[in-house]
């Protein structure tokens, strides 16, 4: 069942590949091409659950996204056009590079005021209260590194940076109730069952993530 499920996706996979084949690389078209293999793959998958074998199920999620030639098109013109593709680059780093200083301001924040309370003699459970802006200013971090187009790599799409944000935020968020519920009871259990739930939830999605990536790397 999982080897059909993998050869699936690549049959999807190669099947943009192939409808885009020629088109100059750029962002736009990368995100593109990732949007129309989620809609592709979320059709097989109803067309299935109404009972279709898996080809008949691939031809008809094919048939139902239309004549994409127009589409096909502008996205020529795109990957030839530098000049437009320069402007979508310079506001999509602009875009991360404000959120970079944003997560690591505010995670700074809520490590200078950790610190300050600590010195100050307060009690831990009070002490470890606004670390909960590190939590924060790691979820901004992760998603505004992934979504910044680099060199090499294309940035990832917003959903999917947004995911990984989320599952970054969860392990973060984890220690924090692991430290906050075990110095307000006293209680090293209560602490670790606290940690586990959000723990788990964070790195179960993180590798779902990891096993579901694509390859993001640009040619040449």
């Amino acid at each position: 069942m999982r080897r059909t499920k993998q050869d699936l996706n690549q049959k999807v996979r190669s099947y943009v590949d192939n409808l885009f084949a020629g088109v100059g690389e750029s962002q736009q078209l990368y995100e593109l091409k990732e949007e129309l293999t989620i809609n592709l793959k979320e059709k097989i998958g109803d067309y299935q659950k109404s009972g279709m074998e898996e080809e008949e199920a691939f031809k008809e999620a094919v048939s139902s996204l239309g004549d994409l030639s127009g589409l096909v098109e502008d996205m020529r013109q795109l990957g030839q056009d530098k000049a437009r593709k320069s402007v979508y680059s310079s506001m999509t780093a602009r875009i991360s590079t404000t959120g970079l200083i944003t997560g690591i301001l505010v995670g700074l924040f809520g490590l200078l005021t950790t610190a300050m309370l600590y010195f100050m003699g307060l009690p831990p459970e009070a002490v470890v209260g606004p670390a909960i802006f590190v939590v924060l200013g790691g979820a901004i971090i992760t998603y505004s590194l992934l979504t910044r187009e680099t060199d090499k790599k294309y940035a990832m799409t917003k959903v999917r940076a947004i995911l990984y944000g989320l599952a970054v935020g969860l392990i973060l968020f984890s220690l924090y109730t692991a430290l906050t519920s075990g110095f307000a009871t006293g209680e090293v259990f209560i602490g670790i069952s606290s940690f586990m739930v959000f723990f788990l939830a964070g790195f179960g999605l993180l590798l779902g993530l990891l096993f579901t990536g694509s390859n993001r790397k640009k040619q040449g």
